[in-house]
């Protein structure tokens, strides 16, 4: 008989008491999220030792059916991962009478309703740092999440070493200062921020490969995948400032520091250059070599071409491939890579922008825009990108952008803007607009945390919980979700079991 618990004992610990008020008073079990189907039969079991466990080859991936009756416990799964999320169940199932885990009798078959179900993690703007990204893990393990999306480079920080670059994280690592907190300085709206800014060194903040490998083994005994975020040619400032060879203007860069505010900024990769799409290759190979997932994420959002449309050899680039103008250049920057990383045995990733132009159809879209935006480029809605053939992670963002206000009464914390209610969240459809037929082509869908204005664990923790929750609850029971209503009335006790794991969970309205 297998050993169970091993993960799930010590996840809650310190909640269970909760389920015991709830068992006292007669009232539901709570689980969030919800599962698929589950049916109380009355009565209780106890028991000092582990379920029975049954591997069951009939039973989807990821999923399980768990049987409590008044004699005994017993978990039927598939997979590796249906056992954890059945295990994942009964933690939050039970509770402790004098050393003996007590059970309620219930029946339970349980699926998860898409294959991706994501969180993302913005470590540039603000670094967590190793312990807090764990801590988001085991939070997500819980809650049958299964995608770290971690965010590892951008203009304001790049984050992780790479043998042969030191000058990533030597310069590319730290910034003079920050915003001030209350401030919104922003690249797009004022040439002048100094008087926004702490003038206080950030940094240098970085990833080693010790400690990758370390995140890697974390986040496989919790059945996530980390999806690693490499972005180009776009939001490179940092790149930049520690190798300003690789910009269409050398001197422009000679000097800089990464980005100490935020925005879109117009200095991005010279993709003319063969030096720096070199560069891309070798970050890209260590890349694919470092991380065992099957998906590695290129950015490719708001990628502004207005100094690709000057440079000498952007234009040469343009001319040697053929190519009608600079618009041209990201979609011949796409296929390439897409070539490069899939020969390595991965799938790419991308923002919805890099899928314009003739981008083969195995590149996956996140679609993250409602409308226009991105640096100018075209809007392609979801339908527009399954149609061609895509598969697309959905994650919009007045539904999946955890940066922006939580529509609270009283709230201390600073956001981008927008409003995304936990009642919105949960509203999130992921196949919204796509016929049935091509909802194959819709893998799943995650919620964002930007981190411009997210200073520290506690803040991001108020902008993540109960909201993540939600999508969790939307991600792994889909059509069958019970309602916003059910979900809130388990959210009130579910709510003080993350509070009694020392999460900051920011209040249901």
């Amino acid at each position: 008989m297998p050993m169970m618990g091993r993960i799930a004992a010590p996840v809650l610990a310190g909640a269970v008491v909760l389920n015991a008020v709830i068992a006292a008073i007669g009232g539901q079990p709570v689980v969030v999220p919800a599962p698929q189907e589950m049916t109380l039969t009355g009565g209780e079991f106890r028991t000092e030792l582990p379920p029975k466990v049954e591997k069951v080859a009939a039973i989807p991936p990821e999923g399980y059916e768990l049987s409590v009756t008044p004699k005994g416990v017993t978990v039927r799964h598939s997979d590796a991962a249906g056992l954890f999320y059945a295990e994942m169940t009964l933690a939050q199932l039970a509770w402790t009478d004098g050393g003996a885990k007590v059970y309620p009798c219930v029946e339970i078959k349980d699926t998860p309703a898409f294959g991706w179900r994501g969180v993302h993690i913005d470590e540039c703007r603000h670094f967590f740092g190793k312990e807090r990204v764990k801590r988001i893990m085991e939070l997500m393990a819980q809650h049958k999440l299964n995608r770290l999306h971690w965010h590892l480079t951008d203009d304001q920080g790049w984050r992780l070493d790479v043998p042969g670059y030191p000058e990533l994280v030597k310069r590319g690592a730290v910034r003079d200062a920050s915003p001030l907190h209350g401030t919104r300085p922003n690249v797009r709206k004022a040439k002048d921020c100094s008087k926004d800014l702490n003038g206080e060194k950030y940094g240098p903040f970085f990833y080693t490969e010790a400690d990758v490998r370390e995140m890697i083994a974390y986040a496989a005994e919790r059945h996530i995948t980390i999806v690693p975020e490499i972005e180009l040619p776009g939001h490179v400032y940092a790149v930049l400032a520690a190798y300003p060879e690789f910009a269409c203007d050398p001197e422009r860069m000679k000097g800089k520091r990464p980005l100490c505010i935020w925005g879109i900024e117009k200095d991005v990769l010279c993709v003319g250059n063969d030096r720096a799409v070199k560069f891309m290759e070798d970050v890209l190979d260590y890349v694919c070599r470092l991380f065992p997932g099957d998906t590695v994420h290129i950015g490719g959002d708001e990628c502004p071409t207005v100094r690709w449309k000057t440079c000498p050899k952007c234009r040469a680039r343009i001319a040697a491939e053929g190519l009608k103008d600079e618009n041209d250049l990201q979609p011949w920057f796409t296929r390439r890579f897409l070539k490069f990383i899939e020969a390595r045995g991965k799938r790419v990733v991308g923002w919805d922008e890099y899928l314009l132009g003739d981008v083969p159809k195995s590149a996956i879209g996140m679609s993250w825009r409602a409308g226009g935006g991105g640096a100018g480029h075209k809007f392609l809605t979801p339908l527009e990108c399954v149609t061609r053939g895509h598969d697309l992670v959905m994650t919009p963002k007045y539904f999946c952008y955890f940066d922006y206000g939580q529509g609270l009464e009283a709230d201390p914390f600073q956001y981008w803007g927008g409003c995304v209610t936990l009642e919105k969240a949960y509203s999130f459809d992921p196949c919204e607009g796509i016929p049935p037929e091509l909802r194959g082509h819709i893998l799943g869908g995650q919620c964002n945390n930007w981190s411009e204005y997210t200073w520290n664990e506690y803040d991001l923790d108020w902008k993540m919980w109960p909201r993540t929750c939600a999508l969790a609850e939307v991600l792994w029971t889909g059509e069958k979700r019970p309602g916003f209503d059910d979900f809130k009335r388990r959210m009130a006790t579910h709510r003080r079991r993350l509070i009694a794991q020392g999460v900051n969970c920011a209040p249901l309205e």
